[in-house]
C-alpha cells in the first residue's frame, strides 16, 4: 500500500472521529441544556421565595420549622386545626424555639399547666452582660467567666414542663433537651397536639375555643380536610382565638404578629408543598 493511500485513509478516519464526537456532543446538548434550565429554575424559585418570604433567610427560622412542620401537618389533619396557624403561633410564642422557657420545657406554645401537670419552677439564671437577651443555663454556664454573667431570679413560668417525668417541674437538667434533640422534637410535637386536641375543644369552658372548634369542624365537614390549608381559614382561626377575654391571647395586636410570621415565612405555602405536592422540607423551603 502506498504512503499516499495510507495518508488519505488516516485523514478520512480522523474526519470520521471528529464528526462522531460532534454528533454525540450535540446529541447530549439538549439533555445538558435541560439540566441547566432545571437547576436555573430551582435557583430562580429559591430567589423568588427569599424575596417574598423574607424570614426564610434566617437559619434559626428554618431549623425551627424543619423539625416540626411535617408533625404539625399530621396533628392538624387529625384534629381539624390549620397547620400553618399552629406553626405561626409556635414561632411567636417561643421566639422560634429560642426563648429560655421553650428551650428548657419544650413548651413552644406557652401552654399553661393544669393543676395536675408539672410547671417550670422559679429559677436563678444568669444572662450575658453584653447581651442581656441571652439567658444561660445548664452546662453552658461553665463556658463563661463569672464577670461576664449577671444572675437574676426568674419567677415561676406557670407553663407546662414537657421534660421527662423525673425532672419535669424541677431545677434539675435544665439543658435536657439541648442534650437530647430527638426528645425535644417529641416534646414540641406533644405541645402542638395538646393545643389542637385539648385547647381547641368544644368542651372547653371558654367561648373563643368552643366557637373555633365548631367553626373548624363545620368547614371541614363542608369542604373536606384540604380547607385546613386555606390562607383565609388560617387567618380566621387566628383571629377567633385572640383579641378578647378568655382567649388564647387577649391582645388585639397578637393576631397581627402571628399572621405576619405566617405570611413572611410562607407557612401556608410550606405546608401545602409538604402535604399536597409531597415535597421534602428542603425542596419546599
Amino acid at each position: 500500500m502506498s504512503k499516499k493511500l495510507i495518508f488519505s485513509l488516516l485523514v478520512v478516519f480522523a474526519f470520521l472521529d471528529i464528526a462522531g464526537y460532534l454528533f454525540y456532543v450535540n446529541l447530549d446538548k439538549p439533555k445538558q441544556e435541560c439540566e441547566k434550565q432545571k437547576t436555573k429554575n430551582v435557583k430562580d424559585t429559591k430567589k423568588s421565595f427569599s424575596k417574598k418570604f423574607k424570614y426564610r433567610k434566617y437559619l434559626h427560622v428554618k431549623n425551627f420549622y424543619k423539625d416540626i412542620a411535617n408533625g404539625a401537618i399530621e396533628i392538624g389533619l387529625k384534629y381539624n386545626v390549620p397547620p400553618a396557624a399552629i406553626l405561626a403561633i409556635a414561632g411567636v410564642e417561643s421566639g422560634y424555639g429560642r426563648g429560655y422557657v421553650a428551650k428548657i420545657t419544650g413548651n413552644i406554645l406557652s401552654l399553661g399547666a393544669k393543676k395536675t401537670e408539672a410547671e417550670l419552677p422559679a429559677l436563678n439564671l444568669p444572662n450575658l452582660k453584653e447581651d442581656k437577651s441571652k439567658i444561660i443555663y445548664g452546662d453552658e454556664i461553665k463556658k463563661y467567666p463569672a464577670n461576664a454573667l449577671e444572675w437574676k431570679k426568674r419567677p415561676k413560668s406557670l407553663k407546662k414542663d414537657y421534660r421527662k417525668q423525673n425532672i419535669a417541674g424541677t431545677t434539675k437538667e435544665l439543658d435536657y433537651f439541648d442534650k437530647h434533640p430527638s426528645e425535644k422534637v417529641k416534646a414540641n410535637l406533644q405541645c402542638l397536639e395538646d393545643f389542637a386536641k385539648n385547647w381547641i375543644n368544644k368542651n372547653k369552658k371558654f367561648e373563643p375555643f368552643v366557637k373555633a372548634r365548631q367553626m373548624l369542624d363545620k368547614e371541614v365537614k363542608q369542604y373536606g380536610k384540604e380547607i385546613l390549608f386555606s390562607k383565609a381559614l388560617n387567618e380566621k382561626f387566628i383571629y377567633m382565638i385572640s383579641g378578647k377575654p378568655n382567649s388564647f391571647n387577649y391582645r388585639k395586636s397578637w393576631a397581627k404578629k402571628v399572621i405576619n410570621i405566617m405570611e413572611n415565612t410562607g407557612l401556608v405555602e410550606l405546608v401545602k408543598s409538604l402535604h399536597v405536592e409531597k415535597k421534602s422540607f428542603e425542596e419546599a423551603w
